[in-house]
């Protein structure tokens, strides 16, 4: 059945791979975003907002069945930007919402993970229907890790710690799936294909740009660190992810990597 869909965040690094998944699809898919509107065709199903002040908000959720909240700010303003945006919802059609997390939000002491879980918490309680689905880090995450320390004499990685990376494109067909079908409540968690330790990692970053610098683990103290080495980011029992790491380095141009 088709729905008329509402992403926030629709021009970030997941918005752009669910927008893409739901356009191939009979889905109206609908594009909120701080940006001008593009030119040409793109330009159909766009709506400039801001959920840090509710500007816009109104004529983006008019006739919404879904909203799809990818919109972030690194934990900045999360908390606040859904607020406005369950307020305005609720004050609409009353559309259901879908929300994307990061696995461990509880469990790993982040403030950017603590945002999300408030997010969370705000959601449940909205009155709205609503979906929760949290998902592990991305590739494009775990690659801009290793990007920024390009001009090191070695590649630092915390030591004892493993990832399960999950390409946005394999999120996106999750959410797809999701949208295509009645869910209310908590999804099942999601993960990438492959649990790697941070050093595996970096060696498969290191093969796929043709580096030679050495790896180097490193203790670190702290509660973060310690969720992080108990697995509070992993989700072993329920790999969705086709695409590993290294097959999105592959595929990834030379100059995002």
């Amino acid at each position: 059945m088709s729905r008329s869909i509402l992403v926030t965040g629709g021009t970030g690094t997941l918005g752009r791979a669910v927008v893409t998944r739901l356009s191939a699809t009979m889905h109206d898919v609908r594009v909120l975003s701080r940006s001008t509107a593009p030119t040409g065709p793109a330009a159909r199903g766009w709506f400039r907002g801001d959920l840090r002040t509710g500007a816009g908000l109104d004529e983006a959720l008019a006739h919404a069945d879904v909203i799809l909240h990818c919109a972030t700010t690194g934990g900045r303003a999360d908390v606040a930007a859904t607020r406005r945006l369950i307020a305005a919802a609720a004050d609409g059609g009353r559309p259901r919402l879908v929300y994307v997390s990061i696995v461990g939000c509880d469990r790993i002491p982040l403030r950017y993970y603590r945002a999300k879980q408030e997010c969370e918490r705000l959601i449940e309680s909205s009155g709205l229907p609503w979906t929760i689905v949290r998902v592990t880090q991305f590739h494009d995450l775990i690659a801009a890790f290793f990007t920024a320390q390009r001009r090191l004499p070695a590649v630092l990685v915390p030591s004892g710690v493993s990832f399960q990376p999950i390409d946005v494109r394999d999120v996106a067909d999750r959410l797809a799936e999701i949208i295509g079908r009645v869910s209310v409540g908590r999804e099942p968690d999601i993960g990438g294909p492959e649990i790697s330790t941070a050093a595996e990692l970096a060696r498969t970053y290191r093969g796929a740009v043709g580096g030679r610098r050495a790896v180097l683990p490193i203790s670190l103290p702290g509660r973060v660190l310690r969720g992080l080495r108990r697995g509070g980011n992993l989700v072993p029992g329920n790999a969705v992810g086709q695409r590993t790491f290294g097959e999105f380095l592959a595929q990834a141009p030379a100059g995002s990597r």
